[in-house]
């Protein structure tokens, strides 16, 4: 695996780099998974592929991303993606069986600290929901019931790019104020673990990669 560590960018820089992975992993017929981590700056919305939602006059800036999905706010998170073969998940041709081996690498790293997460259960999806973290999957990472971890993903040549938020901290009025709905059923890592910096959290979580994650192989699919 290759891992690529944490950094921060303006959300159109961010986009790119993952569309630019996802391209050079396709050209290149690599057979390695890549994972990269990263953050905003200044903070950001980025919009599903198919989102046809304007936030254009909130004063805060917005991008689309390659992904499906509705919006989110990128703030206080950190970010990662994943780009890799189909082939080398097991049951790779099964979206949600690729959401979950994908973020159980994630579920794997919130097990150290302590935290036990799940995969949340499919709920009808309303319509009316602009902030993608209100919906819920059985694809979702979830603490208690409450998502923590939303992740979007496309597929393109028999390569995945999966990308997600891992919410450390959130402004709930922030987010009310864009989104027009009452923000609730999410949870953050500042919440669980109040004590716990976000650079303490980034830099643990990026030790679990360069120690743990690359050292060991993804199970190719047969």
């Amino acid at each position: 695996m290759k891992f690529i560590p944490y950094s921060i960018h303006s959300g159109e820089e961010n986009m790119k780099i993952d569309s630019d992975l996802l391209e050079e992993a396709i050209k290149g017929q690599s057979k390695e998974p890549v994972f990269r981590l990263y953050g905003w700056s200044p903070k950001c919305i980025s919009l599903g592929r198919n989102q046809k939602t304007d936030f254009s006059t909130c004063g805060i800036p917005s991008v689309r991303r390659l992904t499906g999905g509705r919006a989110l706010l990128h703030d206080n998170e950190v970010t990662y993606s994943c780009i890799t073969p189909i082939s080398a998940i097991p049951q790779g041709e099964k979206v949600q069986e690729s959401y979950k081996y994908i973020s159980k690498i994630l579920m794997d790293f919130f097990k150290k600290l302590g935290i036990e997460l799940d995969f949340g259960e499919n709920k009808k999806v309303s319509t009316h929901f602009d902030y993608c973290m209100l919906i819920s999957t059985g694809a979702d990472v979830c603490y208690k019931g409450k998502k923590i971890i939303g992740s979007a993903q496309c597929r393109k040549s028999g390569y995945i790019l999966q990308h997600g938020s891992i919410l450390f901290d959130y402004d709930k009025a922030l987010l009310e104020r864009l989104f027009k709905e009452e923000v609730k059923g999410i949870t953050c890592v500042h919440e669980i673990l109040p004590e716990l910096t976000k650079e303490c959290f980034t830099d643990l979580l990026q030790q679990h990669f360069l120690h743990d994650m690359c050292a060991e192989t993804y199970q190719t699919a047969e």
